[in-house]
């Protein structure tokens, strides 16, 4: 049975645009997920990388259109800029932490409900109720946004040393056991065929 490391940013809207594509193609193939969040201005800086504020003109205005085209495809909303981006990911990535050490909910929804706060409900996921609504709505105990601080607080940097030790540098990133990377929304047809040993 294959497993999937998958690193993950509740901010990222190309971790948007992934939808709940990673958990059909795990589902099809029998493969374990799990869930990573991590600082991603943090990861780009420890690997090369550049906050897209910072980037220079042409490349934001690439990702702009990269952003569009994404929501074509895909059909998921977006706001192209969200009022309540950039925003902690903090908070939501400790409660993705936590939810996935108590169970009984669906991690998948969980994550995709957060991003789709940042991107197509423009709510600020940093605040507790907003956090509180997406555990609820993903099956798991609301109270995890308070219970699951210290876990979280513990695990988040640890997912950033992990990341950069396997050769992430950016979300959402797939790394199979088999020694494959992933990098990007884009590249979820590319683990299908892997995990179906075309790849």
């Amino acid at each position: 049975m294959a497993h999937i490391d998958y690193f993950l940013s509740t901010i990222s809207p190309f971790t948007y645009f992934a939808g709940l594509r990673l958990e059909e193609i795990a589902a099809k193939h029998g493969a374990t997920i799990a869930y990573k969040p991590i600082d991603i201005i943090a990861l780009f800086g420890r690997t090369g990388g550049t906050p897209p504020g910072q980037r220079h003109q042409n490349r934001q205005a690439y990702r702009l259109q990269e952003l569009a085209r994404a929501s074509a495809k895909t059909g998921l909303p977006y706001h192209e800029k969200p009022a309540h981006f950039p925003t902690n990911a903090a908070p939501s990535s400790y409660a993705v932490i936590a939810a996935q050490k108590a169970g009984g909910g669906d991690l998948g929804k969980l994550c995709h409900s957060l991003l789709a706060a940042v991107w197509a409900e423009e709510r600020d996921i940093a605040e507790d109720a907003v956090i509180k609504s997406c555990l609820e709505g993903a099956g798991f105990d609301p109270a995890l946004a308070d219970t699951g601080l210290l876990t979280g607080a513990e695990i988040y940097p640890a997912n950033l040393e992990e990341a950069v030790e396997k050769g992430v540098f950016g979300a959402p990133f797939y790394v199979v056991d088999s020694g494959q990377l992933f990098w990007g929304n884009d590249r979820l047809d590319d683990l299908d065929a892997h995990l179906a040993g075309k790849l």
